[in-house]
């Protein structure tokens, strides 16, 4: 195979592919798990963790720095850190507003997209 035809994915590690394979089932637990009847839309435990003031959104930023260790663990960048940081802020303090907030966190979806930074971070740097 020539490569230019090559696989991107073929070129990231058996690590980092373990760890984009964990990060994608985290996130689709903590954000898309449970589907809302009715509808096409998905909401994950951390939203539902998120109804509880303060506390629940305090366990959901706890649970999102999951994916900043495992970024750091894949050998991201400082800024890429620094992008994932960013989404889990503003995904906690966005859930701290009352009902907004709940609404918020079900639509934000910080762990997936910090998931996908890391992957189109790890596949651009190959």
């Amino acid at each position: 195979m020539s490569n230019q035809t090559q696989d991107t994915t073929t070129s990231i590690t058996a690590e980092q592919r373990a760890i984009l394979a964990r990060l994608d089932k985290f996130s689709r637990l903590t954000d898309s798990s449970i589907p809302i009847p009715l509808t096409n839309f998905r909401i994950g435990t951390e939203a539902i963790i998120g109804i509880l003031p303060i506390v629940g959104d305090a366990a959901g930023l706890l649970l999102s720095s999951y994916v900043l260790f495992e970024a750091h663990r894949a050998g991201a960048s400082r800024w890429v850190k620094l992008r994932i940081l960013a989404n889990m802020g503003i995904d906690f303090l966005g859930g701290l507003i009352p009902l907004v907030g709940d609404v918020f966190d079900a639509f934000f979806k910080a762990n997936t997209r910090n998931t996908r930074l890391l992957r189109e971070h790890l596949e651009k740097k190959l």
